[in-house]
């Protein structure tokens, strides 16, 4: 097996199989569709598009599909349409160049949007913002095309090998558990990265839709393993925004199968289903 590393999507992709060379320019393109950094891209051309129906690509449409369905799946919690208040509170550049801004005014509600084959309709002012699901999203697309065996975009992880193990560490950089994984999808999030100043509020990157402010939980860091790694990604963050009630969410999903959690105080709690391994391979 074969192991490379590359930057992508703004994070550090990791590629593993037989032959995972083809990886890197899958990500390049797609990075040139969902990127909202690029003025080029696919995404932010949608975005600036005063058309409130907007026919968009095969890729762009596979993806916000399954946003859509995620959007259903986790009651809105997790919904593209917060690009407008991530945009607001400061997060309107590659998180490099993110500094500390002002105090945030009065912020509109999410906006509504729908996708209907490869037709976006959405209010005017809406932007859509993947972030993380196109992650998870391309790590999918990239196994699932057989250009490697197991990717991993940010921590974003799809494994089509059985025996695939992987450790999760918590926001201070601690092995907290080695879960086994096999085929299949696995995704952290946590608001203890990608952190600024926006007033005197302690801003970060998850956006919490019901009130278009950065998340407050009393968690600060959740782990889902689900069969993709879009999934995942959706579950960790929705597990993540529900706080107290998190891991009692996650097992009433069927299509979450474990996740764990770490609260601020740095207890460690997991459901019922997480399956712990000896040792980690990813």
């Amino acid at each position: 097996m074969i192991e490379i590393e590359f930057g992508a999507m703004g994070t550090r992709v990791v590629a593993i199989g037989a032959d995972p060379e083809g990886v890197p320019e899958f990500f390049a393109r797609a990075e040139r569709v969902f990127s909202r950094f690029d003025r080029g891209s696919e995404l932010s051309a949608l975005n600036h598009d005063p058309a409130r129906s907007v026919e968009v690509s095969e890729a762009m449409a596979a993806c916000l599909n399954k946003a859509w369905d995620l959007r259903n799946r986790t009651g809105g919690l997790i919904d593209p349409a917060v690009g407008s208040a991530v945009v607001e509170w400061g997060y309107d550049r590659t998180f490099a160049e993110v500094e500390d801004r002002g105090p945030v005014g009065d912020l509109a509600a999410v906006g509504d949007w729908s996708i209907f084959g490869n037709v976006v309709a959405r209010r005017p002012g809406v932007l859509l913002d993947l972030g993380g699901l196109a992650k998870g999203w391309t790590a999918d697309r990239a196994v699932e095309a057989g250009l490697a065996d197991i990717v991993s975009a940010g921590g974003d992880v799809r494994s089509r090998h059985a025996e695939t193990t992987v450790s999760i560490q918590d926001p201070w950089g601690e092995v907290i558990a080695s879960v086994h994984l096999g085929s299949g999808g696995l995704a952290t999030s946590t608001s203890a990265s990608r952190r600024w100043k926006a007033g005197d509020v302690a801003a970060h990157h998850i956006v919490d839709p019901r009130n278009v402010r950065p998340a407050t939980s009393p968690i600060i860091s959740a782990t889902v393993i689900a069969p993709t790694a879009v999934q995942a990604e959706a579950g960790a963050k929705a597990v993540l925004l529900q706080g107290e009630q998190g891991l009692t969410w996650a097992e009433q999903q069927d299509w979450i199968d474990s996740a764990l959690v770490v609260w601020h105080d740095g207890s460690v709690f997991a459901t019922t289903g997480m399956e712990l391994a000896e040792r980690s391979a990813v």
